[in-house]
């Protein structure tokens, strides 16, 4: 009756073959789509990256306006 950790190993082997799942269904689809959907969220990425660097340099300007 005694059935040791097989019960924990199965639960292991499926809890990976469901991540491998979701990760195929993710790739699935239209390559094309998916690499201009890709670009488009990195376009937008680096758009939020570029004002808040814009606006950490003008905070620095204002910074050193005050202390003058």
């Amino acid at each position: 009756m005694a059935r040791g950790n097989q019960r924990d190993l199965a639960r292991a082997k499926n809890l990976k073959k469901q991540q491998d799942a979701a990760k195929a269904q993710k790739k699935d689809g239209d390559p094309k789509k998916r690499m201009e959907n890709d670009a488009e969220i990195l376009r937008q990425k680096q758009a939020a990256a570029n004002a808040r660097k814009e606006a950490e340099k003008l905070e620095k300007l204002k910074a050193e306006r005050s202390k003058r």
